[in-house]
């Protein structure tokens, strides 16, 4: 007896069968994992960045924003 989730005959991959839980939630409660996902990839992000940037991968940006300043062409804010 399969106990997995099926979908038209087919078994369905854990992360369809949590799409499909997550679609079923109340509003409330999608909106917790909303934010809670939310979060988690702002977090993600935020030590993506931060490798980056100890990896000298941004060190561009600011080599093209000293360029940038130097000819003139930035803005106050």
């Amino acid at each position: 007896m399969c106990l997995e989730p099926q979908w038209k005959g087919k078994k369905m991959s854990k992360i369809d069968a949590l799409k499909a839980e997550i679609e079923s939630l109340p509003s409330e409660e999608f909106a917790e994992i909303f934010r809670w996902l939310s979060e988690k990839d702002w977090d993600r992000w935020d030590k993506e960045i931060e490798s980056d940037c100890q990896a000298g991968r941004l060190d561009f940006l600011v080599r093209e924003a000293r360029e940038e300043k130097a000819k003139g062409n930035l803005k106050d804010l």
